[in-house]
């Protein structure tokens, strides 16, 4: 098969979804661990649901499951790429540097930021809900 623009339109939407879905699997990690110890970090062990880390890992969770779904897509990638520089600036930023993420740690919350963004602005990509739910009707 040659690598012309059928073969790029054929599998971009593939691409993209798989990127959304290996996305979302580990973004939904990160509320997992914070709201139900799975897989156990000792940091979380005594957290507050209604804490500012608590309500990221709703975020994290319901975002990361959604984004996993392809279901509210445009919707629940745009708060979580808002969560992720969130993050980045009340959480890494003022470690210093920041204007380099490698020594504030900060690295994965600017990646993840525009990567959802991008989900925002792009859509799931082929194999979600959302193309489900948007198919038209069979008469």
């Amino acid at each position: 098969m040659p690598l012309d623009n059928a073969f790029f339109n054929t599998w971009t939407p593939r691409a993209q979804a798989l990127l959304r879905i290996v996305t979302g699997y580990m973004f939904l990690w990160h509320g997992s661990t914070k709201l139900l110890g799975v897989p156990h970090v000792a940091a979380f062990d005594k957290l507050q649901l209604l804490s500012l880390v608590g309500l990221a890992g709703v975020l994290e969770l319901v975002g990361g499951i959604l984004l996993l779904l392809g279901l509210f897509t445009r919707p629940a990638a745009f708060i979580i790429s808002g969560e992720m520089a969130f993050a980045y600036f009340i959480g890494h930023a003022p470690r210093g540097n920041a204007l380099m993420p490698m020594l504030n740690q900060g690295e994965l919350a600017i990646e993840w930021c525009f990567v959802f963004l991008f989900f925002a602005a792009a859509g799931p990509g082929a194999w979600s809900l959302d193309g489900l739910r948007h198919r038209p009707a069979v008469q």
